[in-house]
């Protein structure tokens, strides 16, 4: 990249204030249908493991969408790569929330997962090039507002649950983040400065594996680790508090409100956290002792719930709220880690290991489905849980990369 100018850094600066509004509206879209996923999944009749099931369709469409964008944005530039992905995610969440049968609920989760790895993957590279621009971190900040998109809208949802359709519910939140994140999305790096093409000695096109690609397998299979979790969290948290602990509409929702709001906290003080610990002790503290405190937690409130539903509705909230913790500063850690390989295109990086972590937030509540429906949801919580954990393990990865650069 070459020697910013004044009008560069302006730019800059007006793409991370965007970059913030963005990632607010990201969490929004994604996370909007979470209050309402136990009304949703009754309506259409799905079992534990038939929904499971059925979320393999944003499983699928992630995988694509995230394979699509790191060549998108190398050739086209990640601004245009996010007007497309704008249109196609509210138009996946507007589908399901009209879906009447798991056909149609699969093919609308493809298509938001589609629209969901498109604008990820070319926020996330957005990302890293403001911060070489403006010569400071913001990675865990732009997170921390999709962690509160997410909260917001889990929150509002939950609470209207009880006055509100989720079809009026999903489809006023998808009209709404349509516009606004066209508007947004005009306030971005153009592609003349966002380096979408990388040095001369960067490579565009890389082998599935080998050993040039070693470390963005690390890489993704540490990220893919904690997004199971998160995953998890989303999609099971209010099917969990409301089919194994009893609780009714809008208490249910406080599992993912409380993982959300944990993680808002960890990821606005996360850029002083990577830089004071560092982006490889930082994972590993956090998958160790958030995965160890969520799974005690829920040990313990579930059996407890039938006797003193108030103090185990406390006790497995505080476990999500570890889980949110330990895993706030993961995915910008290893987003970052990936621009440091050397030799690989920033954004062909990107992608590449968002394509195989971003699978595990989709693909892993498929996988404690099917375990549920074997035994019951409790025991299949134990997954998302022992992955947090593998992921602080994973931690290794994240030195190994950035030992190379």
């Amino acid at each position: 990249m070459s020697a910013v100018t004044s009008e560069g850094i302006h730019r800059a600066k007006l793409a991370r204030n965007s970059i913030w509004v963005c990632f607010l509206l990201l969490g929004s879209v994604s996370m909007g249908w979470v209050p309402r996923i136990p009304e949703i999944k009754d309506a259409v009749g799905l079992s534990n493991g038939a929904f499971g099931f059925v979320l393999i369709g944003s499983t699928f469409g992630s995988i694509a969408g995230a394979q699509l964008a790191g060549r998108f944005i190398h050739t086209f530039g990640s601004q245009r790569v996010i007007f497309v992905g704008a249109i196609i995610m509210p138009a996946g969440l507007a589908g399901m929330a009209l879906s009447k049968s798991a056909v149609t609920l699969f093919l609308t989760l493809f298509t938001m997962g589609i629209g969901y790895a498109l604008l990820d993957m070319s926020y996330n590279f957005q990302g890293t090039v403001v911060e070489k621009l403006l010569g400071r971190r913001y990675m865990s900040s732009f997170h921390a507002m999709w962690s509160t998109g997410a909260f917001i809208t889990t929150v509002v949802g939950g609470a209207i649950t009880r006055h509100v359709s989720p079809e009026v519910n999903l489809l006023v939140i998808a009209g709404v983040c349509l516009i606004a994140y066209l508007i947004s999305a005009t306030f971005l790096l153009p592609p003349e400065l966002d380096g979408h093409k990388g040095d001369s000695e960067h490579e565009a096109k890389i082998p599935l594996f080998g050993k040039s690609v070693m470390p963005l397998w690390l890489l993704g299979v540490g990220l893919l680790a904690s997004l199971v979790g998160e995953g998890a969290a989303s999609d099971w948290g209010a099917i969990l508090l409301r089919d194994e602990m009893g609780y009714e509409k809008g208490v249910y929702a406080s599992a993912f409100a409380s993982f959300a709001l944990a993680m808002i906290v960890s990821r606005f003080l996360g850029d002083r956290a990577l830089d004071h610990f560092g982006p490889a002790r930082l994972v590993k503290l956090g998958g160790y002792f958030g995965g160890s405190i969520w799974g005690i937690a829920m040990a313990i409130a579930i059996p407890l719930s039938q006797s003193y539903p108030l103090p185990a509705l406390v006790i497995v909230n505080i476990g999500f709220v570890a889980a949110g913790l330990g895993m706030g500063p993961m995915f910008p850690a290893f987003i970052l880690a990936a621009t440091k390989v050397p030799g690989i295109a920033p954004a062909v990086a990107i992608s590449r290991v968002g394509v195989i972590g971003i699978a595990g937030f989709f693909f892993g509540p498929t996988i404690t489905g099917a375990i549920s429906q074997f035994t019951n949801l409790s025991i299949g919580m134990i997954y998302p849980v022992a992955m947090l954990i593998l992921s602080g393990y994973l931690s290794r990865g994240i030195k190994s990369a950035t030992a190379q650069k």
